[in-house]
Order: structure tokens, then sequence, then C-alpha cells
């Protein structure tokens, strides 16, 4: 019977050994037809090249959770809105593409493969209100999206938000173990530490090496986002300060993806041992600093709040680490401790610079938002004026709809939606969050091992998004909100998983 076992692995490693000598045969052919004159298309060589690393790597690759971790890579590798198909209607971009395939291949195996199933997330009951306020909304207000023609407008933000419900599923799905989830934490920890390591380089030289891939990505059209989306030095500039935002759409959005992913990083270091994974905690915190976001200091505040909640001790224990972090940051990221004072503490104060109107704009500031925007919402209270319908002026410019603005810009996601798809879709977002963060809690506090601490670092990290949606329009970025998806679909299988309660004592 051993013979008969090993047979059949042996005929794969012989079938594995002929692609892979006939793929390097295909290179060093295109390779020579080069040589001796002949022209090929530019992609021959990253096609062939692909083609032979994929093949050498197929069994690993092709698994699951190698699969879902590469779409973390997607994401914070290659920036979004940056690097498009030439030509197209609509914009052709790596992530939409990779999610694409991955959802094909995920509807495929459900029919086929036995071992994957559709499996309950425990939130059908937020998500399923949700779904039905947003299309709700839309059908409730079809007469106002044909008047202001922005009917494509709505279907695209719908087909958007679809892919993230497709994503949040889809890993519920294929990630049933720890080691799984584990792995894709992992791979989420390592690509944010390598954004916000080239975010610091961006912050000494002004040099954003995520505006240079060009070389990786033959086929693809860079749109730089200093006309695309109004990044210029002079937007970018706070204090005498250059924001930097890395791959991210806007130094906001970067920082809050970076803050989502310290309590990983945490969690890593306290279940492995490995110092590494301090750098790299180390290297994300002064990263989100070096974005001169406020969003992004709440939210650290937040997060050290929800350590202090469910991890108590071990969160107290770390005060000694203030002062190094202090002199990090004002040996790596100079001036931005003044800067972020200047921001937290402008001339004449906070509260009276948020609630100031924009002069020659219909945008003010938060503050001054909020009256309006709850007159308005007086009009459609209990479904709103419709998802995807209030397209601001920012919003336009990131999804490529310059011109298309029919709202003035809020920095409150709560808010937005609030108005949108009212009081049903405001609830149901709320639902959303609250639901997972209790039940990660319950899950840290009941247990000290290694599974209670990704559900501390898990709880930490969809709060700080969750408290951050009040300072900007979450929602209009793809990157930051993809990775809360994939965060809570991670959230969903850990929950699954059988608790290993430990005693009072180890606890303690």
């Amino acid at each position: 019977m051993s013979t008969q076992g090993a047979r059949p692995a042996e005929d794969n490693r012989r079938r594995l050994r002929r692609v892979n000598t006939a793929a390097a045969a295909g290179l060093v052919l295109a390779v020579g037809a080069v040589a001796s004159g002949q022209r090929l298309p530019l992609l021959v060589f990253p096609f062939l090249a692909l083609v032979t690393c994929v093949t050498l790597t197929a069994r690993r690759l092709f698994r699951w959770e190698t699969m879902v971790a590469l779409l973390a890579a997607v994401i914070f590798l290659i920036p979004i809105k940056r690097y498009v198909t030439p030509g197209a209607s609509f914009n052709l971009e790596p992530y939409r593409i990779y999610v694409a395939f991955l959802a094909g291949a995920w509807f495929g195996a459900l029919m086929v493969d036995p071992r994957i199933r559709l499996r309950r997330t425990g939130l059908e009951g937020p998500v399923g209100m949700f779904v039905f306020a947003m299309l709700a909304s839309v059908a409730a207000n079809d007469g106002r999206i044909r008047e202001l023609g922005i009917q494509k407008d709505v279907v695209k933000t719908l087909t958007f938000f679809g892919s993230f419900l497709i994503i949040l599923f889809l890993v519920v799905s294929v990630a049933r173990t720890y080691i799984d989830i584990h792995r894709v934490v992992h791979t989420v920890v390592v690509c944010a530490t390598t954004v916000a390591f080239f975010g610091l380089i961006e912050s000494r030289t002004h040099f954003n090496i995520f505006n240079h891939l060009h070389p990786l990505l033959p086929g693809l059209q860079f749109q730089d986002p200093a006309y695309t989306a109004g990044l210029t030095p002079a937007y970018l500039s706070r204090s005498g300060v250059e924001r930097i935002y890395a791959s991210s759409a806007h130094p906001i959005e970067l920082s809050a993806v970076l803050v989502m992913v310290i309590p990983l990083a945490v969690y890593l270091k306290r279940v492995t041992g490995q110092r590494r994974w301090i750098i790299a905690a180390l290297l994300l915190a002064l990263a989100t600093l070096a974005t001169l976001s406020r969003t992004g200091f709440l939210m650290m505040l937040v997060t050290l709040l929800v350590f202090l909640w469910l991890r108590p001790v071990e969160t107290r224990r770390l005060w000694p680490w203030v002062v190094p972090v202090v002199l990090a940051c004002a040996i790596v990221v100079p001036h931005t401790l003044t800067s972020l004072y200047d921001a937290f503490f402008p001339k004449g104060g906070l509260i009276a610079q948020q609630d100031q109107r924009n002069v020659g704009s219909q945008d003010g500031g938060r503050l001054t938002d909020i009256g309006p925007s709850l007159r308005e919402y007086e009009q459609h209270p209990l479904l709103g004026e419709g998802f995807g319908t209030r397209i601001s002026q920012r919003l336009g410019v990131l999804e490529g709809r310059v011109g298309a603005a029919t709202a003035r810009i809020l920095d409150d996601q709560w808010l937005g939606s609030l108005l949108e798809t009212g009081a049903i879709g405001f609830l149901s977002l709320v639902w959303l969050f609250v639901r997972p963060i209790r039940r990660l809690a319950r899950r840290a506090k009941a247990d000290s091992g290694p599974e209670g601490w990704l559900a501390a670092a898990l709880a930490a990290s969809l709060t700080s998004f969750a408290i951050s949606m009040l300072t900007f329009d979450a929602f209009g970025f793809v990157q930051v909100t993809i990775l809360t998806f994939l965060l809570l679909a991670l959230s969903s299988s850990l929950l699954k998983l059988p608790a290993t309660a430990a005693p009072p004592a180890a606890r303690r």
C-alpha cells in the first residue's frame, strides 16, 4: 500500500518537472530569438517568467491560504488607482483582476470540490440588513438617480461593495484552521511593514517607490496621483512637512491601514517571541506618524485603550518603551511631532478650525457639516438618498469621475452612510462592527493562548477602524475597506474555532 500511495506523488513530481522544463525552454528560446534579431511582443518575457515561477511553486501557490494571502500582497504593494489598463472604458486594475480570478476559482470549487463549502460567518444578520438598505435606498430614489444621471456610478458602487462581501464569505469558507488564519495575518504584517519601510524613505527623500513600478507591471498605464488625485507637494504639506502616502490613495488612508496592522504585529511577537515583530510594529508606528494624520494618531490611542481593556497587565509593561519610541521618532522622522502638535492644536483651537467653513466652497469643516447633513437626513430618514449617490469632488477624482460631484465632502463615513442608506443602513453598520468586536473581546478575555491574543489584536484593529470612520470617508478608499473586510472574515473564522480556555490563574 505504501508503494501505491507513493506512485501518485511520484507522477505529480514528474509532471511538474516536465512543465518546469517546458517553461524554462520557452524562456531560453525567447531570449535566443531576441539575440538573433527577431521581434517578440513586450509581454512575452514577463509571461514566460511568470509561468516558470508559477510552475516552480504550483503546489504551494495554489493553496487557498496562499491565494488569500496574495490578495493582501496585491492591495498593499500595487497602488490602487495608479496602475490601470490603457484604453479601457473602465479602469481595470490588478486588484480587480485578482479578486475576479479568486472569486471565479472559489465559485468553481464550491461546485466541484467537496472540501470547500459555503460557511456561515456569524454576520449574516448585519450584512443582510445592510444589503437590503443598499438596494431599497436605490429603488426608493430611482427618480433622483435618473435626474442626476448617475445610474452607472450607482451600479459601479454596488458592484464594488458586492466584491467586498465576496471577499468576506470567501475567506471564511477557505480559512478553516488557526494555521490558515495565522499565515494570512503573517502576510498582512509583512506587506504592511514593507509599505511602512518605503514610506519612511519617502518621508526623508520625497521619493515614492510605488510611483515607479512600471518595469514590474508591463502593460499597465501609470496615473500620476499628483494630477489624478491632487496629491501635489503643496497639498501634502502640513506645517512645512510633506506628508507621505506610499501605496495608498491618501495619507489618511495610509495611516488607517498601518495602524490596523500594528495589533497584528504585536500578536505575532507574543506568539512567536521573535524580536523582528517589535521592529515591524515600530516601523508601522513611525510611518503612521509620518503621514501627519490626526486620524492615524487617534486610531493608535484607541488601539492602546483596547489592549488596556483586554490585556491590561501586558500593556502596562510597555510604558518603559515610550521614551525610546519618542527618541526614534525624533531621529527617523524629525519635525513630525511638532507638525502633529500644530495639527491638533492650531491657532484658535481645533474645534474652531473644524467649525470654519471653507472660503469659496460648499464644503465646510467636520463640525460645520453636521447641521446641514442632519437637516438633509430628515427628508429621507428611513432609507436615505440612495447608496452611491453622494459623489463628492474628492471621491469623484479618486474614482475617475471628475465633474460628477453631487454632494459636499463629508469627512465622516458614519454620517455619509446615514445620508445614503438612512437609519436602516446606519444601524446595520453599527451591528456589523459591534457584534464581532464583542465576541472577539469575550474570546480574548477567556483565552490567554495564541488564539486569545489574535482575538485581542483583531478586536483592536476593528475598533480603531470603526472609530476612524468618524473622521474620514472610509468606504471611499478601496485599500482600507478591503483590509477591513479581510479582518472581519478572519475574525469570523477565528470565532468558529473551539475555544481553548485557560484557568483564571493562567490568565493573570
